[in-house]
């Protein structure tokens, strides 16, 4: 007959019946009561605590050490090297300033404002060429009708516009800026320097006018777009009497008013004038209303034909 085991707490061999097991896989576990099962299940969670926390500790201090090691690699390592040239052995420059954007004068607009954007803009001389043709100034203000608002003035006495031509009645005249034609005066009235034809210019804030036309073309009305050098009308002698009478020529005026609120100031067009270039016709002369041919190339099939 086996001897009967003895309690893994007290060492006694328990009674008949009285024989508590505790089985953990093939491992088997007598008690003879149940306080010293509980003994045993005391002490082995003390000995599971103990393990947790002993593996919480390792794994800290694992982390700590890869911490500290991966900051002391980091910090021996060595510095980024660029392996490309410098700017100095590539040759590259700094880019040039840009140039401030023009928007328009300053309000009011002053005459320095005028003269800067006078200067910015594509002018054509009124005349043809070859000959530059030299102005003569005028103290009179002519125009299509009297301009309401403020009495208009000229910025320098005795320089309200310019007499220009005077060698060949119905010589072309030319818009001297790209515009729109504000008014067109067809009558023959001294006061009104006869057929004349008025172009506003840079949203309407310049104008120039030309006077004692002889005709004006047919497309030349109100609301029409110009370009510069485009036929505006011919050279004549319409609306010249009395002590203005004189030979056939153009009275060609240059204003500023940037608003109905303020007067219309007329400049004196001689020191602009001088820079701006002349349109030549291809015969040397024009007369009527045919446009210039500008291209001698189209001017050679043209007479081909």
């Amino acid at each position: 007959m086996a001897a009967r085991a003895r309690c893994a707490v007290c060492g006694e061999i328990p009674g008949a019946g009285e024989e508590l097991v505790l089985a953990r896989g093939r491992q088997r576990v007598v008690h003879c009561s149940q306080f010293c099962l509980g003994e045993t299940l005391d002490r082995q969670r003390v000995v599971a605590a103990r393990r947790r926390r002993r593996a919480i500790a390792a794994a800290s201090l694992a982390a700590v050490l890869l911490a500290g090691g991966w900051t002391v690699w980091r910090h021996r390592a060595p510095g980024t090297r660029s392996i490309s040239l410098s700017w100095l052995d590539t040759g590259w420059q700094k880019p040039a300033r840009p140039q401030p954007i023009y928007f328009g004068p300053a309000w009011p607009p002053t005459d320095d404002d005028w003269t800067f954007a006078f200067q910015r803009v594509r002018w054509m001389y009124p005349l043809p060429g070859p000959m530059r043709r030299a102005p003569d100034g005028s103290e009179r203000i002519l125009g299509p009708e009297a301009a309401r608002g403020p009495a208009a003035f000229c910025r320098a006495p005795d320089a309200c516009g310019v007499m220009l031509g005077g060698e060949l009645w119905g010589e072309h005249v030319y818009a001297a800026l790209d515009g729109v034609v504000e008014r067109v005066h067809g009558g023959s009235g001294d006061e009104h320097g006869g057929v004349t034809v008025r172009l506003a210019h840079l949203g309407g804030m310049v104008f120039t006018q030309y006077s004692h036309l002889a005709a004006i073309p047919r497309g030349v009305s109100r609301g029409a777009h110009v370009q510069a050098g485009d036929v505006t009308g011919l050279v004549g002698d319409t609306g010249m009497a009395g002590e203005h009478a004189r030979r056939a020529h153009l009275h060609f005026s240059l204003s500023v008013r940037p608003s109905p609120a303020f007067p219309e100031v007329y400049w004196d067009p001689r020191p602009l004038m001088a820079h701006w270039p002349l349109q030549v016709p291809p015969h040397g002369t024009v007369a009527g209303l045919t446009a210039p041919i500008l291209d001698e190339d189209l001017l050679r099939k043209r007479r081909g034909r």
